[in-house]
């Protein structure tokens, strides 16, 4: 496919929050909060706009990924990145454009100088990218808590050797229901399904 990934510009916004909100929807639980999310990081202190790239195939938008900052507490705050939302429109899934956009990215943010990248994903997927357990380099989620789907990327060789503590994500993450579906009604309706892939 002959695709082009780009930084995003702020005339792609609306454009990329319907196809996060497509490529997501009924996925995790009925509806989906990935582009309200999106569309909170992007006015957070914590995004970071050179890592914002969209796909684009034929002039649409097809695939986005968004970094923000976080911090891992311990006696100390260090910073790391989040990854996501990540968003590939479902039709064009399975066709190597999700690993194009995350190596783009992780190339991008080892040249800014950032130590490392924390995400909650599927480990199927982000192991190939050199995603591990977050547990390896003793860092927990905020309340405490590793699992095999809370994973971390070193940047360079051991660049998260000294980190550890807890892993503290920006404030956009956490969705106020009411909020969510006033935003909602920005987009055209689409009906909710309990689905089998869903938490």
């Amino acid at each position: 496919m002959d695709i082009i990934i780009r930084n995003e510009n702020k005339e792609d916004y609306e454009e990329t929050e319907n196809m996060t909100r497509e490529a997501f929807w009924d996925l995790y639980k009925p509806g989906c909060e990935e582009h309200f999310v999106l569309h909170k990081l992007r006015k957070s202190k914590s995004f970071v706009s050179e890592l914002d790239f969209v796909v684009s195939y034929k002039d649409k938008i097809i695939g986005n990924i968004i970094y923000s900052k976080a911090r891992i507490d311990s006696d100390e705050h260090k910073e790391v990145l989040c990854m996501g939302p990540v968003s590939i429109l479902p039709q064009y899934q399975k066709n190597g454009i999700g690993s194009r956009l995350i190596l783009q990215s992780i190339e991008t943010a080892e040249k800014m100088g950032f130590v490392g990248i924390i995400i909650f994903g599927n480990p199927d997927y982000y192991h190939r990218f050199g995603f591990r357990n977050a547990a390896d380099f003793n860092i927990t989620t905020s309340e405490g808590m590793n699992f095999e789907a809370f994973m971390a990327l070193e940047l360079y060789k051991d660049s998260l050797k000294n980190i550890s503590g807890r892993f503290v994500a920006d404030a956009a993450f956490e969705s106020d229901l009411n909020e969510l579906e006033l935003f909602d009604k920005k987009f055209p309706f689409k009906e909710k399904h309990i689905t089998s892939t869903q938490l």
